[in-house]
């Protein structure tokens, strides 16, 4: 990847923001349908267009830089692109479920009709499919009142959804609709698509604010501190953890094997370990490991048997895919249709502990589905909320092509070419792949 530039770090913006925030006085109209009368908000704590933090907080990082790299501040700006009585919302989810979808589908909503009065808001169903004429989904109108007990549930009110998208046929939807804002809600694919849709924007000379709510259950984002539904993911593991782990050992020679989402990052693997302290065993996508040998994976299992009779072992989805028979499949999005890692190993260990003529059980569990369809925690719940918060408050202002996250524990605005650039993944010589060592007793490769 090549070294950043101060220009990298660059918001796009429709125009000049010239139009007063009703956030200005305590003169918001009411009574509302809430019953809340005028003057139920304070004054806004407006953030400045030249308030910024440093993208890299490490001295050596700062001095090996060549120019001073920072990002802009997330925060309600004094003055607007958008004329909020006159402007149309959108609000999508793509991709697959992750807690906490519905809690920023309701932040959303709410910061737009409390904070800035907009009274049309449309949600499009199942990801991109929902601005596509031939599928017929007529549009969701969003309301306080309709959002009400969302964040209650997991998945999304709105439904989620892959599909290949014709980005002219978008647009032209969004522009038939009136669309002036779309908040696109999804993962790095998600946020290309998104991108695709920017430029097409831009060809037509069209003033129309694509903003993103980084979504990935994986957090492999790059430069995000974390993505939402993250935290409750691997919460939620971690009860996965334990189960396995009570069932190996309650067996002679017990193995309990635990698949866990991440096609390119371990990070809920790693991170369940570390809450759990229970795992032997953690094999995540950024570290390949042989299986057979004295040095392999299998001889491993078999010392750990020998040593305390019962190993517990985590592997990521998209570990060991070496091992496996690779196809051309893709999802509708491009993805690689990984082959499945956690059957492959439970076959593998039950027959490896066969010829070696030890009595064993094997119990494998794959909770991705549970977990990826449960409500957010109190506290994933709360980062949704200042995510959704951050995002409708930028796009106001008429910022485009950014997503609004945490980086070094501040909210701030990043601009979606930087984003998309890669994938956040353990380093293997890293500090959290050491404590996952220290942790689990492994060696630092099976090889």
């Amino acid at each position: 990847m090549k070294d950043l530039t101060a220009t990298d770090l660059q918001i796009p913006r429709l125009g000049e923001a010239t139009i007063l925030s009703p956030l200005v006085t305590l003169d918001i109209p009411g009574p509302d349908d809430l019953g809340r009368s005028d003057e139920y908000l304070p004054p806004a704590n407006f953030v400045n267009d030249d308030a910024r933090c440093m993208l890299h907080t490490r001295l050596e990082k700062l001095a090996a830089a060549k120019e001073t790299l920072s990002l802009e501040l997330a925060g309600p700006r004094e003055q607007l692109f958008f004329e909020p009585h006159n402007t149309h919302v959108g609000i999508v989810t793509c991709g697959g479920l992750c807690p906490g979808l519905n809690d920023v589908i309701r932040a959303l909503v709410l910061t737009l009709w409390h904070s800035y009065n907009i009274r049309e808001i449309s949600g499009f169903r199942y990801g991109y499919q929902g601005l596509h004429q031939p599928y017929c989904h007529t549009p969701m109108e969003l309301s306080p009142e309709r959002v009400r007990s969302i964040r209650n549930t997991g998945g999304t009110v709105l439904g989620a959804g892959r599909c290949k998208k014709d980005t002219v046929e978008v647009v032209d939807t969004l522009e038939r609709m009136g669309i002036k804002i779309l908040f696109v809600i999804g993962g790095d694919g998600t946020q290309r698509g998104a991108l695709d849709l920017a430029d097409e924007i831009r060809k037509r000379g069209a003033s129309i604010s694509i903003v993103g709510i980084p979504k990935t259950i994986d957090n492999d984002i790059l430069y995000l501190d974390k993505s939402f539904g993250f935290e409750t993911a691997f919460s939620l593991a971690t009860h996965t953890v334990r189960c396995a782990h009570t069932e190996a050992e309650a067996a002679r020679n017990g193995v309990g094997l635990v698949k866990l989402m991440g096609r390119d990052s371990g990070s809920i693997a790693a991170s369940a370990a570390l809450a759990t302290n229970l795992a032997d065993i953690v094999l995540i996508p950024e570290v390949p490991f042989t299986l057979k040998g004295p040095g392999g994976l299998l001889a491993h299992i078999r010392r750990r048997l020998e040593f305390k009779r019962h190993c517990c072992v985590i592997v990521a989805e998209g570990a060991g895919q070496e091992h496996l028979t690779m196809t051309d499949a893709t999802d509708p999005t491009g993805n690689v249709r990984f082959g499945d890692i956690g059957t492959f190993l439970k076959d593998a260990i039950s027959a490896d502990l066969d010829s070696a003529g030890m009595e064993h059980t094997v119990k494998y569990i794959d909770p991705s589905y549970m977990i990826r369809s449960a409500a957010a925690t109190a506290k994933d719940s709360l980062y949704c909320l200042q995510l959704a918060q951050g995002a409708v408050h930028a796009a106001m202002s008429g910022r485009t092509e950014m997503v609004v996250g945490q980086r070094n524990n501040a909210f701030v605005h990043l601009p979606m070419r930087l984003i998309t650039r890669g994938k956040q993944c353990i380093n293997p010589d890293g500090r959290l792949y050491r404590s996952l060592l220290e942790t689990t007793g492994q060696p630092a490769r099976f090889e």
